[in-house]
């Protein structure tokens, strides 16, 4: 048996096959000085150890990496119940929309099956739609009209963007993880413009409004700007924009990157006609970027649509 040939074809799919396992000079060492031992009977159990060391993904994560996982595994569960509940109720979802929340809901169970996978038997079951109150303990009525439906759902996928971007640090040891919940939250990012545009729409607008503008925030931009006025639904909503629990978290007001105070050292456009006061610069200066949002404060606002069973299975403890 060719081992150098195995690892030349596989090096042509995989370029970091040799540091999967160890560095490429030690990798041949070792093989070199094990060639004339190597018997046809002991080369698939030491093929196998290799293998299972250098690909392995659903053992040994690390706890920090299982409970980031296991978290968005729940907010997934949250959103997938959610959209699915919506589909079913009569006369909620304009006709219009149907296939675009059909969409967002089948991407909520393929991130559901993802995740699930990554984490194998240490994955927590799907509680059933039982486990939440979208209620919010009777604060919201989400399915009594498409403005509230699509209110609560602005609310969901913002956090549900934060809540990856604040993930992502915990997930850096291992980077296939970590590239595949980047994956989920830019599409995460792609349902909550959509979600914006939808509510635009029905609020009888096509373009977003100032921070948010409009009877109950319904007139959003397509994308986050300052803390949006607390949100589609501030009762329940504000968190959602706010800080976080410590000053690593700041809201999506923040106009600090890097060091640098956005607002005050960016060059603005010459725009006819228009003079930036300082509050319009504050806006551009957040819409430029997303903030992250801690565990606890992700757990907090999911902690709202737990029902009394979610509760009792320990949903967002």
């Amino acid at each position: 048996m060719d081992l150098f040939k195995i690892f030349s074809e596989i090096e042509k799919i995989d370029g970091e096959v040799y540091e999967r396992f160890d560095t490429r000079r030690r990798v041949f060492k070792h093989l070199t000085g094990l060639g004339k031992t190597i018997t046809a009977a002991t080369m698939p159990a030491l093929l196998s150890t290799m293998f299972n060391k250098a690909y392995g993904q659903t053992s040994g994560l690390s706890p920090e990496i299982k409970n980031t996982l296991n978290l968005a595994l729940q907010l997934e569960y949250l959103e997938f119940h959610f959209y699915d509940t919506a589909l079913n109720t009569p006369d909620l979802i304009p006709a219009s929309d149907r296939p675009a929340v059909t969409i967002i809901r089948d991407d909520e169970l393929g991130h559901i099956n993802a995740i699930k996978g990554l984490l194998s038997t240490d994955a927590i079951p799907d509680p059933t739609r039982l486990a939440f109150d979208y209620t919010a303990g009777g604060r919201l009525a989400p399915f009594s009209s498409s403005a509230e439906f699509y209110g609560t759902a602005q609310g969901f996928v913002d956090t549900g963007m934060r809540a990856y971007k604040g993930g992502a640090t915990k997930l850096m040891p291992n980077k296939d993880i970590l590239t595949a919940a980047l994956n989920i939250h830019s599409v995460e990012a792609r349902h909550s413009a959509h979600v914006r545009l939808m509510r635009r729409v029905l609020a009888g607008s096509t373009n977003g409004g100032d921070i948010a503008g409009g009877p109950g925030n319904a007139n959003p931009k397509s994308w986050i700007s300052l803390t949006e006025r607390d949100g589609p639904r501030p009762s329940v909503t504000a968190p959602v924009y706010g800080p976080g629990n410590t000053t690593d978290f700041p809201g999506e007001d923040n106009v600090q990157q890097g060091g640098k105070n956005v607002q005050t050292t960016a060059t603005y456009p010459t725009i006819p006609g228009v003079t930036l006061t300082d509050a319009m610069k504050a806006a551009a200066a957040s819409e430029a970027f997303d903030e992250p949002l801690d565990d606890g404060t992700v757990k907090s606002i999911a902690r709202n649509f737990r029902s009394p069973l979610g509760e009792r299975l320990g949903l967002f403890a």
